[in-house]
């Protein structure tokens, strides 16, 4: 025997590693629910970014970054409070690509906006986040304070809006004047309280210079390394919202001090910073006691975009599981031939086709909002439903998805680990559960005429079957007046049916059928593969993930 030859067994019936695809072009869901949105040029840029974000390239980026978490600098070698939060190279490249994407950029507006910017911005999020989520934080946080900025308006916000608007990433901690771009972060909730305004007992006091002090603290504060937060404070006139630079005017750093970052149990690529607000200068932002409407906008955005990133999460989970089952054998027969493991990879693929649309149906609301009523209520009503049941779903396909790798799925290598964990931060992104639920029913109260757009689409869309699921949500919502306690059977039946309307819009008749079926029309299920014979499981699966 040679004495370099020590191979004890083969290996075989273990899947290739998962392969480069598009990520646009392997999705027809995705195609469908777009495709109404898209000329040559949006479909050509769409198409390019897919290519990336399902390149080999990024996926190396997203390993690399995830390798080497972000560490916290309070002081310089010399004792100087530094403030600084310092990133792999991996984390800045895929920073750079994504505000080249113009994912941090401020809302379009106005008649030069293009018509479906809302759409396409989410199409590019709900991409980009199948291949690396955490990093997707300073934009999503960028994007909402754009609102904010462009909603108080005024010359210091517009400085900032241009700074957002560049496309350009710049890491580099210096004044606004001499940055390339921008990102901004929002920081909402502190230790007593979540993200209701009411809750803050951060002060702001008037000075004579024109702006505010604030002395504080945040308890959780995404994307720290930005060069700006949208704080939220107590000041004279009531809960304000303050632009709150790293640096003052005079070129010294304000003192928005970290005090650590914060463990968490996923998104580890992105820094979470608590933060104390030592006398810190902030502008003011619209007049005081504007911050409930301001930080509404951002919740409203903040959400928005949490919904298209667990629905991007979800469809990555799922694509890992049914490749594997594609390659790994049990007696002869691939995983994904047997009926059993057939129907559990389909019962997940109806719940990611759902998400997918309903995200996307969600933001050509957003686009449309401004100038059509009907849009606006539907976006109001259906945003925290969506996000709701989105959110929940994308935890258990991501745990189902694992389950159906084996032991593979619980080897950190093989990346299966990273979508369990990275999936609850979409939930309390913005609010968790039991906030969006009572949100919803507060919506309905403050104009109950509003849930006549999203029940006119369904009974449009799904015929007898979107009048029975009127019927439900109307009695629904009706008993959440007297039982705010029953508010999440509301939501999960709302966004279920915003699903079955948006997927018979967008998708295949065998997918609606399915899911109308099995989600509005069938028995109360806690777990996948409860599909019965009646449905073509293997033609399900493999129209939502061909090319795998």
């Amino acid at each position: 025997m040679s004495g370099s030859r020590f191979d004890t067994h083969d290996v075989f019936n273990q899947p290739p590693p998962f392969p480069v695809v598009n990520a646009l072009e392997s999705d027809p869901v995705l195609i469908g629910a777009l495709d109404h949105t898209l000329d040559a040029s949006a479909e050509k840029a769409l198409m390019a970014h897919g290519a990336f974000w399902g390149s080999f390239e990024a996926r190396e980026l997203a390993r690399l970054a995830l390798k080497s978490p972000p560490t916290l600098l309070i002081h310089d070698a010399s004792g100087r409070r530094i403030d600084t939060i310092e990133h792999h190279p991996a984390y800045h490249a895929l920073m750079r690509r994504s505000a080249e994407a113009g994912l941090g950029a401020p809302p379009a507006k106005g008649q030069g906006a293009p018509p479906h910017a809302e759409s396409h911005r989410a199409a590019r999020l709900f991409l980009t986040a199948q291949t690396e989520p955490g990093h997707l934080a300073a934009f999503t946080a960028s994007h909402a304070a754009g609102g904010v900025l462009d909603l108080a308006g005024g010359d210091a916000a517009q400085a900032w809006i241009d700074g957002l608007a560049t496309g350009r990433y710049d890491h580099r901690p210096l004044p606004l004047e001499q940055k390339a771009g921008v990102t901004i972060s929002v920081g909402l909730t502190e230790k007593q309280g979540g993200v209701e305004p009411l809750d803050s007992t951060t002060a702001a006091t008037p000075s004579a210079a024109g702006y505010h002090r604030l002395i504080g603290h945040k308890w959780f504060l995404s994307a720290p390394a930005s060069d700006a937060a949208i704080i939220l404070a107590e000041a004279p006139g009531g809960p304000s919202a303050f632009l709150v630079p790293r640096f003052r005017t005079d070129g010294s750093a304000n003192p928005m001090r970290f005090v650590r970052l914060k463990d968490t149990f996923g998104m580890r690529v992105t820094a979470t910073a608590e933060i104390d607000l030592a006398d810190a200068d902030g502008y003011l932002l619209g007049g005081e006691g504007d911050g409930p409407t301001l930080i509404g906008e951002a919740l409203s955005r903040l959400r928005l975009d949490a919904t298209v990133i667990a629905a991007g999460q979800m469809r990555a989970a799922l694509a890992h599981a049914v490749h594997h089952c594609r390659h790994r054998a049990v007696s002869g027969e691939r995983l994904v031939d047997l009926d059993l493991m057939t129907r559990v990879l389909a019962d997940m693929a109806l719940d990611v086709a759902g998400a997918t649309v309903l995200a996307m149906r969600l933001a050509q609301a957003r686009d449309l909002a401004a100038t059509d009523q009907q849009e606006a209520a539907y976006f109001r009503v259906v945003l925290p439903a969506a996000k709701y049941w989105i959110a929940k779903t994308g935890v258990a396909v991501a745990a189902e998805a694992m389950e159906c790798v084996g032991g593979n799925g619980y080897v950190e290598l093989g990346g299966m680990p990273k979508f369990l964990r990275d999936a609850p931060a979409n939930v309390l992104w913005a609010g968790p559960g039991n906030v969006l639920a009572l949100d919803l029913i507060d919506v309905l109260a403050a104009d109950p005429t509003a849930l006549d757009a999203p029940l006119a689409e369904f009974t449009t869309e799904l015929g007898r079957g979107g009048a029975v699921s009127t019927e439900v949500i109307r009695a629904a919502a009706t008993a959440c007046q007297e039982d705010r306690g029953s508010a999440r059977i509301l939501a999960e039946q709302l966004a279920l049916a915003a699903a079955a309307a948006a997927l018979h819009r967008y998708s295949p008749r065998a997918i609606t059928d399915a899911f109308l079926d099995t989600r509005l029309s069938g028995p109360w299920r806690a777990t996948y593969g409860m599909l019965d014979g009646r449905y073509d499981a293997r033609g399900i699966v493999d129209y939502a993930f061909h090319g795998l």
